[in-house]
């Protein structure tokens, strides 16, 4: 099998069409699968993504960066390379990278998830010779909790914090699982509070259509007195900001896949933790790679060498690559 993309210092390369996959150093021609800061980086020439995904890594990289977009399923001819682009069910507007070049068929899948959130289009299995995966969870541990089960969850934590007159703070990363969030709770129970990064996010998403519930900005006339019962949604990094002052005793929270373990809930110092994230847990994987028919497997990030190993014990030709993705969001203040 020739090797349709390599894997080089810059990022992941295309020969036969002269460009890139999500690199993280400046390169002339980047395709992008979504607008994470570790995939969608600054100062590259010219970049390619969905349409869906374009306003927000336009809000996120400037209005210099050069976006070009692509409708999912749309083939694009560049160079000797057949490129189309197909959803990943990671955010809104996230997509797996299919490559052809002289029939040989190989799969970007930046990140993704299997289980159809409601909020990002739901992830589409595309066959190929070669897959290229995360494993940001990539152990049996991880298994998420049911959309239903966790929605019946933030509910009930809310409910009873408000009742007793706390304010509920839940953190997630500003585009995908704040919104997912934010869809999954009962907005009757009480007023949707926003930090900036999360209400810069909702607004970039709305604008091109997406709905999502009423939430209010936290400026400085905003505080518990003002939205008793609130439910915040905060980024991480920020629940150490001079806005969570005004909410003394609240009760808070993570939703992180990363719950899933025991004593991360207890080092982040949050009193609730729920199981949910925006990347595939163990059996959406398993499930995923499966589905493609492929043969031979790059695991790029995460728990590269467990998943390599298991993948290798299944019969696959199972590969470490190393990047510099993260598996999750950094913060951000845009």
């Amino acid at each position: 099998m020739s090797d349709v993309l390599t894997f080089t210092e810059r990022g992941i390369y295309c020969p036969a069409g002269d460009f890139y996959i999500d690199p993280w150093r400046p390169v002339p021609r980047a395709l992008i699968t979504h607008g994470h800061s570790d995939h969608a980086r600054p100062d590259m020439g010219r970049y390619l993504a969905t349409r869906a995904a374009a306003p927000v890594m336009q809000h996120r990289l400037g209005d210099a960066a050069q976006i070009e977009t692509i409708d999912y399923g749309e083939t694009r001819q560049i160079g000797g390379a057949s490129v189309s682009f197909h959803p990943a069910g990671h955010v809104p507007g996230s997509a797996q990278i299919r490559v052809e070049v002289a029939g040989q068929v190989w799969v970007a899948s930046g990140d993704y998830k299997t289980v159809d959130d409601g909020l990002s289009e739901a992830f589409e299995p595309i066959k190929c010779h070669a897959f290229i995966t995360e494993s940001t969870f990539g152990l049996p541990v991880f298994k998420w909790t049911p959309q239903d089960v966790l929605t019946g969850q933030l509910n009930d934590w809310w409910a009873a914090n408000a009742a007793a007159g706390r304010t509920s703070i839940l953190t997630a990363y500003a585009l995908g699982k704040a919104q997912r969030l934010m869809r999954s709770v009962d907005a009757s129970i009480g007023p949707m509070l926003t930090v900036t990064a999360v209400e810069n996010t909702n607004a970039v998403l709305r604008a091109q259509g997406i709905a999502l519930p009423d939430t209010t900005q936290i400026t400085e006339d905003v505080s518990a007195k003002t939205h008793p019962g609130a439910l915040i949604i905060a980024t991480p990094g920020s629940t150490t900001q001079h806005w969570a002052r005004r909410f003394p005793q609240a009760a808070t929270a993570f939703a992180s896949g990363w719950m899933a373990l025991r004593g991360v809930r207890r080092r982040r110092g949050t009193d609730r933790g729920f199981i949910v994230s925006d990347h595939a847990d163990w059996a959406g994987l398993n499930s995923a790679i499966k589905a493609t028919g492929a043969e031979k497997i790059f695991v790029t990030h995460g728990y590269t060498g467990q998943f390599q190993r298991y993948l290798s014990e299944q019969g696959y030709d199972a590969h470490v690559v190393s990047t510099e993705y993260t598996g999750d969001d950094t913060e951000e203040a845009t």
